[in-house]
C-alpha cells in the first residue's frame, strides 16, 4: 500500500516547539505519514511536493504553490477563513479545500459574546479606574442587554451560534445577510443600513470577500448611533479602520471591540492604541483549548476521509471533485454522492 503523506505547516507549533493542535491521530493511522513543512509566508512547489494532503494554518497556497504538484489532493485549512488559499486555483487543479467550521463556530461566537458583555458592562473602564486608585462605584454604569438590539452582519455558522448564546439575555436580534434564505428563530432579517441605524450592538461575522471589503465604510459607519458599540471578529478589511478610528476618537459611537485589523499586527504608532473606548485583541479572541480540540478533530476527519477514498465533510468548492485527479482518488465516492 502506498503511504499517504500529510504535510503540516510549522505554525501549528508554539514558541517552545510544541503543537497547539493535536494531530497525533494522523500519525497513528496505518499507511499515513506526517511531516512538517517549511515555515514560510507562501509555500513553494518544493514545499508541497510528495504530499497527498496539506494541513495548514497561516501560510499561503497560491497557483504557483501547486505548479508541478502531482500528488496533492487536499488542502485542509485550520479555521474558516481562506484568505491565504487560492481556492479557484486548487479547484482547477483537482485539489479539494476544506475548513473547520465545526471547530471555530462556538469559540468564535463565545468570543463575540465576551466582547459584547465586556463593552456593555464597561469592564475595561472599571479595570483602569480601580488600578488608578479609584473606587467610584457609579462612575462607569453599564448597559443591560434586555430590550436592546443586537445586529449581526453575516448569519453563517458563527452568527447563528451567537443567536443561540444571547437568547437568555432577552436581547432583540436582527441580522443583515443577502445570502440568508432560511429563517432563524428569533432573528429579523433587515437591510444593512437599517441594522446599522437601529442596533445598540453590531457584531461583524461576515466572511471577507471582494464584495465585503470595506462593507462598513465611513458612510455606513456614520449611521451608527452615538450609544452603539461595534464588534469585529471576522476580518479587518471588512471595516474601514481609518474611518472607525476617527469615529471612536470623536466619540461619535460609544466604543468597539476588535479582534481583527486591516494590517496585522498593528503598527506601534497606530492611533487605535491610544484610544480608551476600544478593546483590542491580537486576532485571538477565539483561540481556546476548545477551538484547538474541535478544529484538530475536524481537520483529522477531513484528511482521513480522503485516505479512505471518501469525500470530506466541509469541501468549499465541490467542482474540484470533477477533476481527473480527484476522481482518480475519490471516484466511487464522487459517483455515489451524485
Amino acid at each position: 500500500m502506498t503511504t499517504f503523506r500529510v504535510g503540516i505547516t510549522r505554525d501549528i507549533l508554539d514558541a517552545d516547539g510544541r503543537p497547539v493542535y493535536d494531530l497525533d491521530a494522523l500519525e497513528q493511522t496505518p499507511g499515513v505519514e506526517t511531516a512538517l513543512v517549511a515555515d514560510v509566508e507562501e509555500l513553494a512547489p518544493r514545499d508541497v511536493a510528495g504530499f497527498d494532503a496539506l494541513v495548514l494554518f497561516k501560510p499561503r497556497v497560491s497557483a504557483a504553490t501547486l505548479a508541478g504538484s502531482e500528488r496533492l489532493v487536499l488542502v485542509a485549512r485550520l479555521g474558516v477563513g481562506v484568505d491565504n488559499v487560492d481556492v479557484e486555483a486548487c479547484t482547477a487543479g483537482g485539489v479539494l479545500v476544506t475548513t473547520t467550521p465545526d471547530g471555530v463556530r462556538r469559540p468564535m461566537a463565545a468570543g463575540a459574546l465576551a466582547f459584547l458583555l465586556a463593552l456593555a458592562h464597561r469592564l475595561p473602564e472599571m479595570d483602569r479606574h480601580v488600578r488608578a486608585g479609584g473606587w467610584e462605584r457609579f462612575a462607569h454604569v453599564g448597559a443591560g442587554l434586555d430590550g436592546r438590539t443586537l445586529g449581526i452582519i453575516g448569519l453563517g455558522n458563527i452568527g447563528r451560534d451567537l443567536v443561540r448564546l444571547v437568547a437568555p439575555f432577552e436581547i432583540d436580534v436582527q441580522a443583515a445577510d443577502p445570502y440568508a434564505v432560511e429563517p432563524v428563530e428569533g432573528v429579523e432579517l433587515v437591510s444593512l443600513d437599517q441594522l446599522l441605524a437601529t442596533s445598540d450592538f453590531v457584531v461583524v461575522a461576515a466572511p471577507h470577500t471582494p464584495e465585503t471589503r470595506h462593507l462598513l465604510d465611513a458612510k455606513r459607519l456614520a449611521q451608527l448611533r452615538p450609544t452603539a458599540y461595534l464588534v469585529n471578529i471576522s476580518r479587518g478589511p471588512i471595516v474601514d479602520q481609518r474611518a472607525l478610528t476617527e469615529l471612536l476618537a470623536a466619540r461619535r459611537i460609544a466604543g468597539a471591540a476588535l479582534d481583527v485589523f486591516e494590517q496585522e499586527p498593528l503598527e506601534a504608532d497606530d492611533p487605535l492604541l491610544s484610544l480608551d473606548n476600544v478593546i483590542l485583541a491580537p486576532h485571538a479572541v477565539g483561540l481556546t483549548d476548545e477551538m484547538f480540540r474541535r478544529s484538530s478533530d475536524s481537520v483529522v476527519r477531513s484528511v482521513l476521509a480522503v485516505v479512505r477514498g471518501e469525500i470530506p465533510e466541509f469541501v468549499l468548492d465541490r467542482r474540484a471533485l470533477e477533476h481527473p485527479r480527484a476522481r482518480e482518488r475519490l471516484g466511487p465516492s464522487v459517483d455515489a454522492g451524485r
